[in-house]
């Protein structure tokens, strides 16, 4: 398998080729990320199994929006069943993907509460916000950091391993191998497009709030909710599609179209 070395540009055009692909059919890719969020919410809702599921099955729905991505691209026609449909290719591997990074992010969790005795384990198990004293604190502030630290390296392994494992029939070790190492020689390029994701999905969102509070809150705050939250949700869903899309397009420009099976 070859794996390309891209430089740091790279990274800033796979959000505006991301971007592209959206906007080839906008409905139904939004329809679909809306999809794989339902479904990952009615799973996560459900009593002692369903985080378990959501994690299992995860890996699997990544897959299939990268086929939709993929799918656009090459002007063919995508559904709901592209969403589902990569959790028929390799599912095994793919559900093993999930456990295995479900046991690592629990495994790292679990390691934080040698600095702070539990308190963000508990704090991310219950799903409740910290108190305001933690907060003000900076309690939760160096455990985090912690996590952060050591769950890099879990990410780089997964970040390709599920389209690996479906596209190119790799095991888990050689997905996980190959998938660490593309993001590690390609590590410029992911900084640029962690830089790229910050402004795209972070401060242009946030001002364009602020500047829309600004325009219709105040002693119309009514008629801003009725006009802003909508806006705002169709604001999101173009920058998670577009995300979405950017996966597909780090994976091709990295590992190659001709790759693909």
């Amino acid at each position: 398998m070859q794996v390309q070395t891209l430089p740091a540009a790279a990274g800033w055009r796979w959000l505006g080729a991301g971007f592209a692909i959206f906007r080839r059919n906008p409905p139904l890719l939004a329809m679909l990320v809306v999809c794989y969020w339902l479904t990952v919410l009615f799973l996560n809702v459900l009593p002692m199994i369903g985080a378990v599921a959501a994690s299992l099955i995860i890996p699997g729905l990544s897959v299939g929006l990268m086929q939709a991505a993929r799918d656009l691209e090459r002007g063919q026609p995508i559904g709901l069943p592209t969403l589902f449909g990569g959790l028929k290719t390799n599912t095994r591997t793919l559900m093993a993907l999930g456990a295995l990074y479900l046991c690592c992010t629990i495994g790292i969790l679990g390691l934080s509460a040698l600095i702070d005795g539990g308190e963000l384990l508990r704090f991310m198990l219950s799903g409740k916000g910290a108190d305001k004293e933690t907060i003000e604190g900076g309690e939760l502030m160096l455990p985090s950091l912690f996590v952060m630290i050591l769950m890099m390296p879990v990410l780089m392994a997964y970040w390709f391993a599920p389209v690996l494992a479906a596209w190119h029939g790799l095991s888990v070790g050689k997905s996980l191998f190959f998938s660490f190492v593309a993001c590690w020689l390609n590590w410029r390029a992911f900084f640029a497009y962690s830089a790229g994701l910050v402004l795209f999905a972070g401060l242009i969102p946030g001002l364009i709030f602020g500047l829309l509070i600004g325009l219709l809150g105040g002693g119309e705050a009514g008629i801003g909710a009725f006009v802003v939250m909508p806006l705002m949700t169709v604001i999101a869903l173009i920058i998670f599609s577009t995300v979405y899309a950017s996966f597909y397009v780090s994976y091709r420009d990295i590992f190659g179209s001709s790759e693909i099976a």
